[in-house]
């Protein structure tokens, strides 16, 4: 028997501390995979096109969503961003755990199609903690950085529509509740049904 995978979606305002949690998260855990969403925004010095993101235009975008290819979409600093709906889909029917790193509207999306995903919601542990991880990123002026400030607290609100919440204040930390997370859903008890089948066959005969 195939067992089915879980999908997580992991959300949090920029300068979370998101990204480089999943990374490590998707080094630490086997079997786990992150979904390369594709966007509308320009290409950063050190992101590979197909590695970070899928990098389109806004009419390549556009056309991708007509056909009915996105599992959830969103525009987000005058940005569009989506999440391919086969390749997830492929991947946890295949018994994979696929991580969708998504702002709050994409999760929003991805539960009313799917609501066995798990939303996890990253918060810092306060506003000047965020606003100094902007700053040390080195990857925008400042306009842009006040600009993320000033709607992070409208992004921070929609922690409560998630099914956990990681405060990351110390990395290690943090990790470690990120793995338990992916762990918990792993030892449910229809994934051990579905990967333990000849064992439990054997313990009942």
């Amino acid at each position: 028997m195939t067992s089915i995978g879980t999908l997580f979606t992991v959300s949090a305002p920029s300068g979370a501390g998101k990204t480089s949690l999943v990374n490590a998260l998707i080094e630490q855990c086997e079997g786990l995979l992150v979904s390369v969403s594709h966007t509308t925004r320009p290409r950063r010095p050190a992101e590979v096109d197909g590695v970070n993101y899928n990098f389109v235009s806004e009419p390549g975008f556009r056309a991708i969503l007509e056909r009915g290819e996105f599992l959830e979409h969103a525009r987000v600093f005058d940005n569009l961003y989506g999440t391919s709906a086969v390749w997830v889909e492929e991947q946890l029917s295949h018994g994979h755990d696929v991580i969708l790193e998504i702002d709050w509207q994409g999760a929003q999306q991805v539960k009313r199609l799917m609501p066995q995903a798990k939303a996890i919601f990253i918060l810092p542990p306060s506003r000047d903690t965020l606003l100094e991880r902007l700053r040390g990123r080195g990857q925008d002026d400042a306009g842009i950085i006040q600009k993320r400030m000033d709607v992070a607290v409208e992004e921070m609100s929609h922690y409560v529509e998630s099914d956990f919440m990681v405060v990351n204040a110390n990395f290690d930390r943090a990790l470690a509740e990120l793995t338990a997370i992916v762990n918990s859903q792993r030892l449910a008890t229809p994934r051990q049904q579905a990967l333990l089948a000849d064992m439990l066959r054997g313990l009942l005969s």
